[in-house]
């Protein structure tokens, strides 16, 4: 587990995942050009589970089984 603190709309926060899930957050990141807050920004305001950790877990394997793109 790594876990990271970052600021997200305004509020600072931390997001314990593993490395791998942090590697497929970098490569939205990189396909979409945008900061990597604000990819966990989207997901955040998107998101129907009630742990940020799992929406972002389900964000980056829906990315992967989309193609990635």
């Amino acid at each position: 587990m790594q876990k990271r603190s970052l600021t997200i709309a305004g509020h600072r926060t931390s997001l314990a995942l593993e490395p791998e899930f942090w590697a497929g957050l970098e490569a939205i990141a990189a396909a979409r050009d945008l900061p990597l807050a604000a990819v966990i920004r989207d997901i955040d305001e998107g998101r129907d589970e009630p742990n940020l950790s799992s929406a972002v877990r389900v964000a980056v394997l829906r990315w992967y089984q989309a193609g990635g793109s």
